[in-house]
């Protein structure tokens, strides 16, 4: 349970990808943290990290898992792009935009403090033009456990945590992990009462792109049809929204950060809201 009753404990997910919204979210944060409400903010790079990417030359491709989950492949030195894009360039930049609005925000990686620890992915399965190969130089982990006592005290403090999502190897090793599933076990470690993950569309659509398909509710009677509508980056913000719910947080909502006060209305309903019943 969130220790402190009086306020809300919410985790955000702002996404980073092609035709995310970032400002929406920027505007409202001072109107949430002057209703009590205790924020850690979450973000993507992906982006970002495809700009730098092309700049230098590198290969920027996918990996698909055999299940269908596509993921950036994390060789060397696309580590440390991925490194300059997520801890420099994005969570400085929204860091900085923020206190500009008066939200006295830090920006952290999942690195510091051993916030995120990951096991290394050290043989990805891939699927390649139909057939399967193993992968052996990518640095993308799985999350193992979050250690969230830097967030309680900078929330505590009255500051505004900004993660980027990198991890800490159980070598030591920094690690790419994924976003959406980073803010999930930020979220349960926390306690937190809800966990809203913002992208390029309204929620989880049953016949996307088409906007009038989205499905507003998830349960557990009806989590295998939301999993069938997933696609593409969708499947993994859906297993977030799992992942979230099994650690103990009431709801999780996938939400649109298209609009203004995206915060304000996945709370009030706006998007698709996984729950237990």
């Amino acid at each position: 349970m969130n220790l402190h009753q009086s306020q809300q404990t919410i985790v955000i997910k702002l996404g980073g990808g092609e035709g995310v919204n970032m400002v929406p979210l920027l505007e409202e944060l001072p109107s949430l943290l002057a209703r009590d409400f205790r924020v850690v903010l979450v973000h993507g790079a992906s982006a970002a990290a495809n700009a730098l990417a092309d700049q230098a030359g590198l290969d920027r491709r996918q990996i698909q898992s055999p299940s269908g989950h596509l993921s950036r492949y994390t060789y060397p030195e696309m580590l440390e792009i991925f490194v300059a894009a997520a801890a420099g360039q994005v969570n400085k930049s929204l860091a900085a935009d923020l206190q500009t609005r008066n939200v006295n925000a830090v920006g952290i990686s999942g690195v510091d403090g051993r916030l995120l620890v990951a096991e290394r992915k050290r043989a990805i399965r891939a699927v390649e033009n139909g057939r399967q190969r193993v992968i052996r130089d990518d640095y993308s982990g799985k999350i193992r456990q979050a250690n969230v006592q830097v967030l309680r005290v900078l929330l505590d403090a009255g500051f505004t945590p900004v993660v980027a999502p990198l991890a800490l190897g159980t070598r030591g090793e920094r690690l790419n992990v994924d976003g959406d599933r980073a803010a999930a076990t930020i979220a349960a470690a926390l306690g937190a009462d809800a966990l809203i993950i913002l992208s390029n569309v309204p929620g989880l659509l049953a016949d996307f792109p088409d906007a009038n398909s989205l499905i507003r509710s998830v349960t557990p009677q009806t989590l295998d049809v939301a999993r069938t509508a997933a696609q593409g980056r969708m499947k993994r913000k859906v297993l977030a929204a799992e992942e979230a719910l099994t650690g103990g947080v009431p709801r999780a909502i996938l939400a649109d950060s298209r609009r203004t006060n995206p915060v304000s209305a996945a709370l009030s309903g706006a998007g698709t809201v996984f729950s237990k019943q």
